[in-house]
């Protein structure tokens, strides 16, 4: 089924180059000994057969040629023997010569591209320039002798308030932020908002709050304690 529509879509660009090319004026003429032809065509991928748009077309070790349309379609004014480079991007270039032996003034083509596949190297990245030095530091590194002390290490108090205080906030954080103030300048549109100076609630809780000692500067005893 899909070789078929394969087949039929190209049957549909091969009439549309017939007939754009019947609809185009004559414009042979000659030019020395050097007979000038209409070269017209499409420019189509190897593998799904979808029209290339915005294709160069350029006549060879010249800089005589065009480019396609956003439907892979050109047409331009070469002469007979020229060959004809086609490019894009992300596949391989083609060239095709125009006969010298045509007897009519015009020209249609199909030109196919195939992609292009390109292999990169691998590429090594190492934390050291060289192998002597990853050599000799993980050699000289020393490495807590069970799980238990490593993980304590790791979750240090100290360490992890400075890692937090110096985290700044994703993109989610931000985005929920984000949200959250635009929901309260919707909810309170046309009114002014809250004021929790003036709220008994929060005065109430401060208030106990400050009987029970919370806002005391707590000694490092009592840090350790925790």
């Amino acid at each position: 089924m899909r070789n078929f529509i394969k087949v039929g879509y190209l049957l549909m660009l091969v009439m549309a180059v017939c007939l754009t090319s019947k609809a185009q004026q004559n414009v042979a003429w000659q030019d020395g000994t050097s007979k000038l032809i209409q070269f017209s065509g499409v420019v189509v991928e190897g593998d799904s057969l979808r029209p290339v748009p915005y294709a160069s077309i350029i006549v060879n070790h010249t800089s005589r040629g065009t480019i396609s349309d956003y439907y892979g379609y050109f047409s331009f004014v070469a002469k007979l023997g020229d060959t004809i480079v086609f490019s894009a991007i992300g596949l391989n270039s083609a060239s095709f010569i125009i006969p010298d032996t045509l007897s009519t003034n015009k020209y249609s083509l199909i030109q196919v591209l195939r992609m292009d596949t390109v292999s990169l190297k691998v590429a090594e990245i190492y934390p050291w320039p060289t192998k002597e030095q990853f050599k000799s530091a993980f050699l000289a590194l020393q490495l807590p002798e069970d799980d238990l002390a490593r993980a304590e290490r790791n979750m240090e108090r100290s360490d992890v308030h400075q890692r937090m205080v110096g985290m700044a906030a994703d993109a989610s954080l931000n985005f929920k932020y984000a949200m959250q103030s635009q929901q309260s300048k919707l909810y309170y549109a046309g009114q002014l908002p809250p004021n929790n100076l003036l709220n008994p609630i929060a005065w109430a809780k401060f208030i106990q709050a400050w009987k029970n000692g919370d806002f005391k500067k707590k000694s490092d005893k009592d840090k350790k304690k925790k």
